[in-house]
């Protein structure tokens, strides 16, 4: 019988690679998105991950349909970039609803079914960026954070039922995510200012400079463009597919596994080993900042 795989965000970038290697390695893949389209080979469904009833809906669907879901692999999330200060209250909560709550539901959703069955896989797509906090992407890095500390919980929940959880660390990746990027600030409908307040000062700059406050404005501007140059210079989505994929056939899967390139992997190690006052003074040129 063929294992059945659920991958969240297979409309486009990691989403859609994992689900298009899931396929040819031979999975029952449902791609699920908000706009419902999945690579060739794999069963497109529509979810909205940040509505539970358009999660419990889909999932409930794929149960009835395939009768199991062995691997649940959690992809689909966004970025929104400005500084803290001045980003509304509104825009960090949509950010957390998706990139953790998304999460959240859609293995609520999941995991009677593995349970019933003895067991199941789970892969919750983090970032580096949930080890290491990203100037003017606060709170991108907080909903990332937020799974690593899920996925280590849950792991312990999960084991008697012989669920398995991993977390991917992915570096920069070359997708989607990063047009897809909003602003604070730069028309991406929300406006610069403190949540329950007035606008903060300033207009606006052109898109990817973010508001225009003196402190703020240049800096961000300066950490948006070396964390698109290197986005757009990072990994194919690919090879942290091909992870994935490993991670899933693995008898004793790892409870974390980053990906990408080394020169950002070594990242990791250099901040549980150095001083932090050391490790933050090395990792301000790279981070922009």
């Amino acid at each position: 019988m063929e294992k059945v795989a659920l991958v969240t965000g297979a409309s486009a970038g990691i989403g859609r690679a994992t689900a298009a290697r899931l396929a040819a390695e031979g999975w029952a893949v449902v791609g699920a998105s908000r706009r419902g389209t999945a690579p060739e080979g794999c069963q497109g469904l529509v979810m909205d991950v940040d509505e539970g009833a358009s999660v419990n809906e889909a999932v409930g669907r794929v149960l009835a349909e395939r009768g199991r879901v062995d691997a649940l692999v959690t992809c689909a999330g966004w970025g929104v970039a400005g500084a803290l200060e001045l980003t509304p209250v509104d825009a960090a909560k949509a950010q957390l609803e998706t990139n953790f709550w998304g999460t959240v539901r859609v293995v609520q959703a999941v995991l009677p079914a593995m349970r019933a069955a003895g067991g199941g896989r789970l892969v919750l797509l983090s970032s580096i960026g949930g080890l290491i906090g990203l100037p003017f992407q606060a709170f991108y890095s907080a909903s990332k954070f937020a799974l690593e500390g899920l996925g280590e919980a849950l792991a312990y929940e999960v084991a008697p039922f012989g669920v398995k959880v991993t977390v991917i660390e992915p570096g920069n990746v070359r997708t989607e995510f990063t047009d897809r990027r909003r602003v604070v600030g730069a028309g991406e409908g929300w406006p610069v200012g403190r949540a329950g307040g007035p606008a903060a000062g300033g207009a606006a700059g052109p898109a990817g400079a973010g508001p225009s406050i003196e402190g703020y404005s240049r800096a961000q501007a300066k950490a948006i463009s070396v964390m698109e140059q290197d986005e757009r210079n990072g990994v194919a989505p690919d090879k942290v597919a091909a992870v994935i994929v490993k991670v899933l056939s693995s008898s004793r899967p790892p409870r974390r596994v980053s990906v990408g390139k080394a020169s950002e992997r070594v990242g990791l190690v250099a901040k549980r080993l150095m001083p932090f006052w050391a490790f933050e003074a090395a990792a301000r040129s790279s981070l922009g900042v």
